[in-house]
């Protein structure tokens, strides 16, 4: 692996010894020692791996192409979460250590999953932990964007930046830009709970999950810790900021309008948004409860996936679409991207309506859009949807034969691939992962992993590994 590889997992193992090290300061301040021990270990192992591969200099940099970084990338999702379970496996002897691979997986894909039935009974130190490896791994997903960013067509590519491909330098440069807004974001979010008055702690740990896009919860008080209305507008707001592009406030500020295709994006699902919004607000206003609903709308759309009790059970479909369909480009929500749907659902009805007017031309672009995708972009959008497909078809069948209901495993099996947590408004809240065998856990783990990465880089692997002609 080159100079570049190295730097890259330094970057993050840094970042993993600085979270350990929050975890001490927090352990002694709060006198909770029983665990500290096991944050000590990780922050010397964290902080002696990093320092170690960010400064090694024995290899010079070379050009990486892309299979190099999706390997790169693959890794990263391995080997991270080892050193991310370290806490688990000292502090809870009786977890094992695939249990403790799969939750802190689950934390660094963002997904939510987790083997604890009560959280309540968890050390607040290793509450802190799980909502650190939510955000730690929402930077990695914003990371890897970077590195596989020729995987993307040429307009998404846009909304990053001028450069059709990123050299080290404007990688580096990116990496920074990346690293303060979502920081930024992070402490913007803990400011608007705290404004409805929310507790530190919980919004300290609500912030790392929300600007991640993962599911972990702090405790199982979820409903009364947003009990008023205004909160759970407040949440609501707050769970849009993964929906969109990270740079979407960003380029607003400093908007130029030779400049308007960065916003042309997060415009167009903004819209998509607000049509989901009013379409709900007409039809399943009933109850008095839209804004539970409207809960669930803004965290199925960013993969969250968090939700109230109280929500209309009989919308589960709907919110699975919207967890399909996933947010912006640049976001740290996964699913298969609005604007690709959308753009490709133009481009069916274009050839549909090519075949009965033929003298007419139809452009692929959207409205908002001044640049059409190409017929390679098309393609790339296709082979993204039968990807998933496919996947899901596989992570349903493996779910089934290791004795879960089908519904269930199809359900699962979205949410999986999508990096969403189980929940209510799914019909899936009581699900038991620490139950589960272990050929459905490490079928989880692999599934989690390939939702995190962009679905057309399977077919890149497998080209690679498969058709070496």
């Amino acid at each position: 692996m080159n100079i570049f590889g190295l730097k890259y997992f330094g970057i993050f193992f840094l970042i993993i010894s600085f979270f350990s090290f929050f975890n001490i300061i927090y352990s002694y301040y709060f006198n909770l020692l029983n665990n500290l021990s096991s944050y000590i270990f990780t922050f010397l192992i964290s902080l002696i791996i990093g320092l170690f591969l960010f400064l090694f200099n024995k290899y010079k940099y070379e050009k990486i192409n892309l299979f190099e970084r999706i390997i790169i990338v693959l890794i990263g999702y391995l080997i991270l979460p080892a050193i991310i379970s370290l806490p688990y496996l000292f502090n809870i002897n009786s977890l094992g250590l695939i249990n403790c691979y799969f939750e802190a997986i689950s934390g660094f894909t963002s997904t939510g999953f987790t083997i604890f039935n009560d959280l309540n009974q968890l050390d607040q130190t290793l509450i802190l932990w799980r909502s650190s490896s939510q955000w730690i791994g929402g930077l990695y997903f914003l990371f890897s964007i970077l590195l596989l960013i020729d995987v993307f067509d040429e307009n998404l590519k846009r909304s990053l930046t001028n450069y059709i491909s990123l050299n080290s330098s404007e990688i580096f440069k990116q990496i920074f830009k990346i690293i303060v807004i979502y920081l930024s974001m992070t402490i913007l979010i803990f400011f608007m709970l705290k404004l409805v008055n929310i507790r530190s702690y919980e919004a300290y740990n609500y912030s790392l999950t929300i600007i991640s896009s993962g599911g972990f919860l702090p405790n199982s008080n979820f409903d009364t810790t947003f009990a008023t209305d205004i909160s759970k507008i407040v949440l609501s707001i707050s769970m849009l900021f993964p929906f969109f592009s990270l740079f979407f406030i960003f380029n607003l500020i400093f908007f130029k309008k030779k400049n308007i295709n960065y916003l042309s994006e997060d415009i167009n699902i903004l819209i998509y948004l607000l049509i989901v919004i009013v379409l709900s607000f007409i039809f399943f206003n009933y109850n008095n409860n839209f804004l539970n609903v409207l809960v669930s709308i803004s965290s199925s759309v960013s993969n969250i996936g968090i939700s109230f009790e109280q929500v209309p059970k009989n919308l589960f479909f709907v919110f699975l679409i919207l967890v399909i369909l996933g947010g912006s480009f640049f976001s740290t929500s996964s699913g298969l991207r609005v604007i690709k749907v959308l753009t490709l659902i133009k481009f069916s009805l274009n050839n549909l309506l090519s075949h009965s007017k033929p003298n007419q031309i139809y452009s692929n672009k959207l409205s908002l859009n001044k640049i059409s995708a190409s017929i390679n972009d098309i393609n790339k959008y296709f082979f993204a949807i039968i990807i998933f497909i496919f996947s899901l078809f596989i992570i349903t069948i493996l779910l089934t034969v290791s004795n879960l209901d089908f519904e269930v495993s199809f359900k699962l099996g979205i949410l999986t691939i999508m990096n969403t947590v189980n929940s209510e408004m799914y019909n899936l809240a009581k699900l038991d992962f620490y139950n589960f065998n272990m050929f459905s856990k490490i079928s989880l783990i692999i599934f989690m992993i390939i939702g995190r990465i962009e679905l057309l880089t399977v077919i890149i692997l497998l080209k690679k590994f498969l058709f070496k002609n």
